[in-house]
């Protein structure tokens, strides 16, 4: 069973009795104890795997029922999703945990002057995350936030001028800031290191990047708004592949499915086999670190009901995004009264994108996805491909997901 997780018997035992605190906080709250009888104490990580997994609705639950509170400083509330489902909710102290990912991970040195793009929306928590970790390493920050697109030429202006040599964000984020920069031909050529949080890794900005700022590299970080960073990555990395902090106790269960607990003493969530909906295996990783990595392998959730059947987002995104000329894609699924009454692929094309682009690939996806070719074959004209000039962003975070889910006017 312990190859089932991140940490070793030997390493997770002496910090489990962070575990058994969460299990006990979560015994209190009357619409969760039925699920923890049985469950007396955590001694053994085969006593973590026994107990039964969180998902957000139980978490919800709990952190309503318990208002966590921190001992030293502010208790920050966060929240985190939306596009398509409930929000999920987050607590956190001053500091928000970095202390100990500063310590194993530490992509910003003093002399390094850097761009904090995480945008500053309503009750979300990653700008000022990267915050404080960038007040751990003692650097200069331009503390961003949210920029129009109408600013980025302007900006980026500033950031050559002022010699940026670090620049984090949302993937979704960066890609726009350094097309935009490849497309008007400025170059940013202090810039080494680009860290990215809240969304996979896109390949496309390799392609800009080498363009924009050759010689800037990739440092990752991988958590959520329950978790808070679980895991971090270095250019030496796979950029899908992690090392789990010795806080986090990461594991791989049925459909590889992940769980998370956390043995961070401080923290405010109790996180006891919380699952997040990702995907992942343990690997071994070519950078030279000790320990087990993780490799992300994707979200469990992005196999969305349409009209009875199941939608691989994922894959039809993947498969719109191989078109020549096409930046991105983004599936936009309207309901109308619980039902779903159509599905757009949305389509963000270059100029050198080919003229009858978005007919060719709807009728393309017509003919090869079972699920599109099922569900619409009595209304074909509910599913469409367009070009659009941008994709639906977040409006808190900036993030742009995969699929959004909106009800019908």
């Amino acid at each position: 069973m312990s190859d089932a997780f991140s940490l070793t018997p030997a390493e997770a035992e002496p910090r489990l009795a962070v575990a058994d605190r969460s299990l006990r906080r979560l015994r209190t709250v009357p619409a969760l104890a039925p699920r923890y009888a049985g469950h007396e104490k955590l001694l053994t990580l085969e006593d973590v795997a026994a107990v039964p997994p969180l998902v957000k609705d139980d978490l919800n639950v709990a952190l309503a029922a318990l208002e966590p509170r921190a001992e030293h400083g502010a208790t920050w509330l966060f929240q985190s999703g939306g596009s398509t489902g409930a929000p999920k909710v987050g607590y956190a102290p001053t500091g928000f945990y970095m202390a100990g990912v500063h310590a194993r991970w530490r992509p910003l040195e003093r002399d390094d002057v850097f761009v904090n793009g995480w945008g500053a929306g309503r009750m979300w928590g990653a700008h000022f995350l990267a915050g404080a970790f960038a007040d751990l390493s003692g650097c200069q920050v331009i503390a961003l936030g949210s920029v129009s697109r109408e600013e980025y030429g302007d900006w980026l202006g500033f950031f050559a001028a002022r010699g940026v040599t670090a620049f984090g964000g949302t993937p979704s984020v960066l890609r726009l800031w350094f097309a935009h920069a490849r497309a008007e031909g400025v170059r940013l050529p202090a810039l080494r290191k680009v860290l990215w949080l809240g969304e996979a890794w896109h390949p496309q900005l390799d392609e800009d990047m080498a363009e924009v700022a050759p010689h800037a590299r990739r440092w990752g970080m991988f958590g959520s708004t329950e978790t808070w960073v679980a895991g971090t990555n270095t250019p030496d990395c796979p950029a899908d592949v992690f090392h789990p902090l010795p806080e986090q106790l990461v594991h791989v269960g049925e459909e590889e499915l992940l769980d998370f607990t956390t043995l961070d003493p401080d923290m405010l969530n109790p996180v006891l086999r919380y699952r997040t909906g990702d995907a992942g295996r343990f690997v071994e990783c070519g950078c030279g670190r000790e320990g087990r990595a993780l490799r992300i392998l994707g979200r469990r959730d992005s196999v969305v009901q349409v009209r009875g059947l199941g939608l691989h987002v994922d894959d039809v995104v993947a498969r719109a995004e191989r078109e020549p000329g096409v930046a991105r894609a983004q599936i936009l699924i309207t309901e109308r009264r619980g039902r779903v009454a159509g599905v757009d692929v949305l389509l963000l094309a270059g100029r050198d994108a080919p003229p009858g682009l978005a007919e060719r690939l709807r009728r393309d996806l017509m003919a090869s996805t079972f699920t599109i070719s099922t569900a619409f074959q009595h209304d074909p004209e509910s599913f469409r491909v367009r070009v659009v000039d941008a994709l639906i962003a977040n409006e808190r975070t900036g993030k742009t997901s995969s699929f959004v889910v909106r009800e019908a006017p």
